[in-house]
């Protein structure tokens, strides 16, 4: 078999730069950008891609699991085994760049099913395109007992850009970040596509058992979008905090199902867009 080369999150190019009236050649570290098909199989045999999304290289096993996990095809406890495709069909080139999730039970009969999500780093995930369809599998979140202060929340994004890596590489990532109510960051992900980066986040938390996420605060280093807000609703996360502006259907969803999002929060202002009882002013 023909060994397989692994694609790392970033890739060394040589660029020119220009700076005024000079220039010179130079090495530059981009973002990497890849794509990533994932697939299904059952204890029976069968198999079935149900995605495929370019992301940046690297925890793609909790890219798919997060992924699964906010459309709603695969519930916790509901996977087997992730692994690297080594199908025959595929080029050696390709197989870092397909997943295979292998199921405990059959793969869903759900109408999502009968078209495949395709993605991009870009435009986010279209698989539950109206709040109806969310409300189908969906609770609102209890208030429980989550607060947090302004200095915390004023805290968040510097937490959040010191430990990302591969932008301070590149520059060009989106990040994802979990915070307990006290400013801890628990764990981080980054990715060309903001919510890939999310989707990471809660793979990590899917795969560790550690879902439903209460008492923890999602901060993502974009706009908050409906795919960002549905995929926190999914795996318990009452609480959204962005560095830009949200989407009308972000706000419509944080309100109906008694989310806390904020956004604009940045230095020591914010936006309280929905469930500002959960911030103790």
């Amino acid at each position: 078999m023909t060994e397989m080369t692994r694609v790392g999150p970033t890739t060394r190019i040589r660029v020119r730069e220009l700076s005024g009236s000079t220039s010179r050649d130079r090495r530059d570290d981009l973002a990497t950008e890849e794509p990533l098909e994932i697939r299904l199989t059952s204890p029976d045999g069968a198999r079935r891609t149900v995605a495929i999304t370019m992301r940046t290289p690297g925890h793609d096993f909790e890219l798919a699991a997060g992924f699964l996990h906010g459309e709603g095809l695969v519930g916790r406890g509901g996977i087997a085994a992730i692994a690297y495709c080594t199908d025959e069909d595929l080029p050696p080139e390709a197989r870092y760049n397909t997943v295979t999730v292998h199921l405990h039970g059959p793969i869903p009969d759900l109408p999502a099913l009968d078209r495949h999500f395709l993605t991009s780093s870009a435009c986010g995930v279209c698989g539950s395109a109206s709040l109806d369809d969310l409300h189908a599998r969906c609770t609102p979140l209890p208030a429980g007992s989550l607060s947090l202060t302004p200095e915390v929340l004023y805290g968040l994004p510097d937490a959040l850009r010191k430990r990302q890596g591969v932008f301070g590489k590149t520059g060009g990532l989106h990040a994802a970040g979990l915070f307990r109510p006290d400013g801890t960051l628990v764990a981080l992900r980054e990715d060309v596509g903001r919510h890939n980066a999310v989707d990471k986040l809660v793979g990590w938390a899917s795969l560790s058992e550690r879902l439903p996420l209460t008492d923890h605060v999602l901060m993502v280093s974009g706009r908050a979008s409906y795919e960002i807000m549905q995929k926190a609703l999914t795996a318990g996360l009452a609480v959204v905090c962005a560095v830009s502006a949200p989407s009308s259907l972000a706000v419509d969803l944080a309100r109906d199902f008694g989310m806390t999002l904020i956004g604009f929060l940045r230095g020591e202002r914010c936006n309280i867009y929905a469930g500002q009882e959960r911030i103790t002013t």
